[in-house]
């Protein structure tokens, strides 16, 4: 099949992963569970980071989210 990328890292990779780590652990136990997908929508963000870097990693995020609403039915959504 196809090669696994290695990992992308980098200044702002970096800090936009440890962000959502942050949210993960601080913020998100607060909050109720409401993520429709899996991985959820903050773990979907970090893997596209790391996996794809700051810039089509963070678009990748957003388009997710976009389609994090009620009318969406959810499901399994890996990072391509």
């Amino acid at each position: 099949m196809g090669e696994e990328k290695p990992p992308v890292t980098g200044p702002a990779a970096f800090l936009l992963v440890a962000m959502i780590r942050a949210y993960q652990r601080f913020l998100s136990p607060l909050l109720p569970p409401r993520c429709r997908f899996y991985p959820s929508c903050s773990e979907y963000a970090a893997e596209a980071i790391g996996r794809h870097g700051a810039g089509k990693g963070t678009w990748l995020a957003l388009v997710r989210l976009v389609k994090c609403h009620p009318f969406h039915p959810g499901g399994l959504d890996p990072v391509p």
